[in-house]
């Protein structure tokens, strides 16, 4: 009997990875061919020929599937980032900010849909429970440390937490896709305008 359940567990943890990879297959192909936006929790269920309860019991919403899809791009980023960092500690604190704004920039071009659908997410939760998701905080804990290199060297000590949130706020992706798709900007002019608004 005992190793019965051991031998039922495996396949329910086996059907349950499957029954994933096909709903992240599934929601990448449409994501990639219609937009995060345009595609629906049922149409994901149907095209992955499971059904909804299963698709509910595993991803609560969109954003959840696009958070997936990303996690592992998005800890390469923090990864390239801390890394730069690293390499760079000896230049100067704006230079550093500039170098982690382009890595930045580089990723959100390269899963644009995706973390916008991680940005809903994190901004309805954020409405939720007050507090911002993982990936905001992260990068304010980047700009805000930078931020306060710089005023270390400069008269005055401007409030580097509201600053490192407006900077955020100019690379959301509603901000940075007005931008890229009404205003005609490229990644490097946007890289521009934001590094001399800010520093």
């Amino acid at each position: 009997m005992k190793d019965g359940n051991i031998i039922y567990k495996r396949i329910e943890r086996r059907d349950a990875a499957e029954n994933r990879q096909r709903i992240l297959d599934t929601a990448s192909s449409l994501f990639e061919q219609f937009g995060v936006e345009q595609v629906s929790m049922n149409q994901i269920a149907s095209e992955a020929q499971i059904g909804p309860g299963t698709l509910y019991r595993r991803y609560r919403n969109k954003g959840e599937i696009c958070l997936d899809l990303i996690k592992d791009n998005v800890v390469l980023c923090f990864e390239d980032m801390e890394a730069y960092l690293e390499e760079n500690q000896k230049e100067p604190p704006s230079k550093r900010l500039r170098g982690i704004l382009s890595i930045f920039i580089r990723f959100r071009e390269s899963k644009s849909q995706l973390l916008k659908g991680v940005e809903v997410f994190e901004s309805a939760k954020q409405s939720k429970s007050g507090t911002p998701g993982p990936l905001y905080h992260e990068l304010h804990q980047y700009f805000v440390g930078l931020f306060d290199e710089m005023a270390a060297t400069k008269e005055g000590k401007p409030n580097n937490v509201f600053r490192a949130d407006m900077l955020l706020a100019a690379i959301k992706s509603d901000s940075y896709l007005f931008q890229r798709e009404v205003r005609g900007y490229l990644p490097e002019e946007i890289l521009e305008l934001i590094w001399a608004t800010f520093i």
